[in-house]
């Protein structure tokens, strides 16, 4: 039995980072080593009977507060109209150049938004052209500025077809991958899932599913473009974008600039990839989660010696 009650607060742990209670099928979707149900219901059964976590309807937490049940009620609400307005803007990004897929990321692939929440977007382009269509699309989102729509286009996370695995292997990016919400782009993000099958180390009763992505229609607009740029030339322009973003990212992480959530402003990037910079948030979390289950396993292990 310990075990698994391990494996349930460990889980609980991770959540309980972002104030967020969880089912029973979804402690099972994310528990990081392999159980069947029977044993997850026993285990929850066990803690809850000890008073390690608490029940409040279906959902389970680590603390005794049904008021965080009442937050995530009314996130889910706000997510399920958030996501409405994520999937149109998906479909006005696809039709750029050399945008192959689209897909929502960040809380709100988690079902879960707030009044502070942006539209968090992952984005896959055709190989070596990555920065030529971030470029673009970021001159666009320029212009959601003017009507104050910027915090719908957080498009923040560019990978190419070249390098769909993600590099980072760690139970938040593992996380991060199989919650992700495929917009536009079918067959690529099937490629993508196949690519990251690692995640099942990390949560091996979250099996990838084939993407739900929409299939891309390529317009005679977008297709001309990318005509036009598929050449030497093509190549000298996105390497030289590739250029310009870094210097001008490099010298906001010098000045110590700030997003809206507070964030130092720092990407990591090269030819294939462009993302936030590991170090400042994703190192983070994972630290202040695994202090809090060093925390939680020892008085758990403590009170059960006892």
């Amino acid at each position: 039995m310990t075990h698994i009650n391990d494996s349930i607060l460990e889980t609980l742990a991770y959540f309980d980072v972002f104030n967020y209670p969880l089912t029973k099928g979804e402690i099972f979707l994310f528990l990081h080593k392999k159980y069947d149900h029977f044993t997850l219901e026993s285990g929850l059964q066990n803690l809850v009977l000890n008073k390690k976590i608490y029940r409040f309807n279906n959902f389970y937490t680590l603390i005794n507060d049904p008021t965080l049940i009442k937050r995530r009620e009314k996130g889910n609400d706000k997510a399920a109209h958030m996501l409405k307005i994520a999937k149109k803007i998906s479909h006005i990004l696809i039709k750029f150049p050399y945008v192959r897929g689209i897909a929502v990321s960040g809380s709100l692939s988690k079902n879960f938004a707030d009044e502070k929440s942006d539209i968090d977007l992952f984005i896959i382009t055709a190989t070596d052209r990555l920065w030529i269509a971030r470029t673009i699309m970021h001159l666009f989102k320029k212009l959601t500025f003017l009507v104050n729509k910027q915090h719908f286009f957080c498009m923040n996370y560019y990978i190419d077809e070249q390098q769909l695995e993600i590099v980072e292997k760690n139970i938040y990016t593992a996380t991060e991958v199989v919650t992700l919400i495929p917009m536009e782009g079918d067959t690529v993000f099937e490629n993508f899932f196949a690519a990251n099958n690692w995640t099942r180390n990390y949560l091996p009763n979250n099996i990838l599913r084939l993407s739900s992505a929409r299939q891309v229609k390529n317009s005679w607009f977008k297709m001309g473009i990318e005509f036009i740029f598929n050449n030497k030339i093509g190549n000298a322009i996105d390497n030289k974008l590739k250029e310009i973003t870094q210097k001008r990212w490099q010298k906001k992480t010098q000045q110590e600039k700030q997003n809206m959530h507070g964030v130092i402003m720092s990407m990591e990037a090269n030819k294939h990839f462009s993302k936030p910079d590991p170090s400042k948030y994703q190192n983070k979390l994972l630290t202040r989660y695994e202090d809090k289950v060093f925390r939680l396993l020892h008085e758990y292990e403590t009170s059960s010696a006892v």
